[in-house]
């Protein structure tokens, strides 16, 4: 389907620009969302007679967009979930979630305007585009987490999924538990002829002192 772009919209063009899209991605989104017009005659005719008009209120969003941006950028919201050792949700967090969290904070987003690839899956810290206008885009933090304290520590910078593995991988190799080795000895060395035969002495001094004790 041939429509006019009535604003900017991904990659397809500004404002005033006559593109081809999907019929379905026109019916269901572009055309209900007042994003574009059918590009037939008439409505070229319409769209060129309030041009001015359209790209006055376009600039005007635009700068509202840019001017809310300011507040909402790097905005982080803390959302706590239950997860397991490994950092696994049970569940996600989604587009409705990020939405939520920014209203918590007194931001004036909703979920239309979140852009997430998929849904977060894992505890952690992830960075999160918010479309605030079609030419303004700002980037905010959402920290998942098992807990305050959690989400605290990751805030701070703390990977608490990389200081998991570093605590199970040393509890594994019992660090901290093991004997002092020789280190210049081979793995399964016998001891040497002095060592073995030092050894012997002090076995036969230890059997005389005996030998006197029980005379």
């Amino acid at each position: 389907m041939d429509i006019i772009l009535l604003e900017r919209v991904g990659n397809l063009g500004a404002i005033g620009d006559v593109v081809t899209v999907k019929d379905g991605y026109a019916r269901n989104f572009l055309l209900p969302q007042k994003k574009a017009l059918r590009a037939n005659e008439a409505n070229k005719k319409v769209f060129e007679a309030n041009r001015e008009k359209l790209e006055a209120e376009n600039a005007e969003k635009r700068t509202a967009a840019q001017k809310q941006g300011e507040t909402v950028e790097g905005t982080e919201i803390v959302l706590i979930r239950a997860a397991s050792n490994a950092g696994q949700l049970y569940g996600s967090v989604n587009v409705r979630d990020i939405a939520a969290g920014l209203v918590a904070k007194g931001h004036d987003v909703d979920k239309k305007q979140v852009i997430m690839g998929a849904p977060i899956k894992t505890i952690g810290m992830f960075d999160v585009t918010i479309a605030l206008h079609a030419e303004v885009e700002i980037t905010v933090k959402a920290n998942v987490a098992r807990s305050e304290d959690e989400a605290e520590l990751q805030s701070q910078g703390v990977d608490i999924l990389k200081q998991a593995a570093e605590e199970e991988t040393r509890a594994i190799a019992g660090e901290g538990f093991q004997e002092e080795l020789d280190p210049d000895r081979e793995l399964g060395e016998l001891p040497s002829a002095d060592e073995g035969e030092e050894a012997s002495a002090e076995d036969a001094a230890g059997e005389e002192a005996e030998g006197e004790e029980n005379a």
